[in-house]
């Protein structure tokens, strides 16, 4: 083995762990209890879904922006809709999380127009987090399924984290302590001054 220090880590295949893999997929949906109809998630409440159903709580659940209600359905029941949120246990400061009211475990169990109505809806958080913040970077992504790292897999969301140079440093990797400079009332106040001042034709 050459002893040049390598700028990349080394590859490994092993093609026969698939088979593992493939089992444990099939283990968890045998776990899984029978969903409602097509797509509906196994738990019957989350704490998203629980924020789309009472609008009174938006300030305590951290709610930013509410687009659409739960009566307004489309032709085949599903409701339109959704929101933007704090997230309470952020990676970084200004994290978002962005959702439909109808929840769905996978991206593809909603249809082609409630996807489009899904990423107008993170437009709309990055646009509003780079206004608020200002931030050098957005980390804009899914995990879909609990194997993804998925916290809520029963409700599909989209995080949208502002980044800086140096944001998550030594003390995250050292001590697993993470540093946020703005508490989370003044960063929903914060979001909520901007988006009013955005001026969002379709806004609730």
């Amino acid at each position: 083995m050459s002893d040049v220090p390598r700028n990349r880590p080394e590859v490994l295949h092993a093609p026969w762990r698939m088979s593992y893999m493939d089992l444990l997929g099939r283990e968890a949906k045998a776990e899984e209890s029978p969903a409602s109809d097509a797509g509906r998630p196994v738990r019957a409440s989350t704490f998203l879904r629980e924020a789309w159903l009472d609008p009174s709580q938006d300030a305590e659940r951290l709610v930013v922006v509410r687009t659409g209600r739960e009566d307004m359905r489309d032709a085949d029941g599903r409701a339109r809709g959704g929101l933007i949120m704090l997230n309470r246990y952020p990676y970084a400061n200004g994290h978002l999380l962005v959702c439909l009211g109808d929840a769905r475990m996978r991206l593809l169990d909603y249809t082609e127009r409630q996807r489009a109505e899904l990423w107008s809806l993170v437009d709309l958080a990055v646009e509003l987090c780079e206004r608020t913040l200002e931030p050098q970077g957005v980390n804009i992504g899914i995990n879909q399924g609990r194997a993804a790292g998925a916290g809520v897999p029963e409700h599909l969301h989209v995080h949208v984290v502002p980044r800086w140079g140096g944001d998550v440093n030594f003390i995250t990797a050292c001590g697993q302590i993470r540093v946020l400079p703005c508490a989370l009332e003044d960063m929903m106040k914060r979001y909520r001054e901007e988006w009013g001042r955005m001026g969002y034709k379709g806004k609730q």
